[in-house]
């Protein structure tokens, strides 16, 4: 499974806008089947300049659909940030691939 990661950073002039932008994008990205699923978070940090920085979580089940994404899709859907929020919007991009999952063990009495 790889995890494609974009954190944003809103600046607070657009801030509410954005937000009830972005679910709707985020099912745009979910709607071209490349993801099984996404995840929106607030990344926990104080702006100095009032602004809020979030992170979108997709998950890729593979790294080829992951291509594929970057191939036929990614363009035509960062267009439309870009345009509506220009420099108030600053992302940066990471790709994880899980290595291994790890959940506590029961306890049993």
């Amino acid at each position: 499974m790889y995890i494609y990661n974009i954190t944003l950073n809103i600046d607070k002039s657009v801030h509410n806008e954005w937000l009830n932008w972005i679910e709707s994008h985020i099912s745009e990205v979910l709607a071209t089947g490349r993801f099984a699923s996404a995840k929106l978070t607030e990344v926990l940090v104080d702006g100095e300049d009032g602004s809020t920085t979030y992170s979108i979580q997709y998950r890729a089940k593979t790294r080829e659909d992951l291509d594929k994404y970057y191939q036929y899709d990614a363009d035509k859907l960062r267009v439309e940030g870009v345009k509506k929020f220009g420099d108030k919007m600053l992302a940066f991009r990471t790709e994880l691939r899980i290595v291994n999952r790890f959940y506590p063990k029961t306890v049993s009495n």
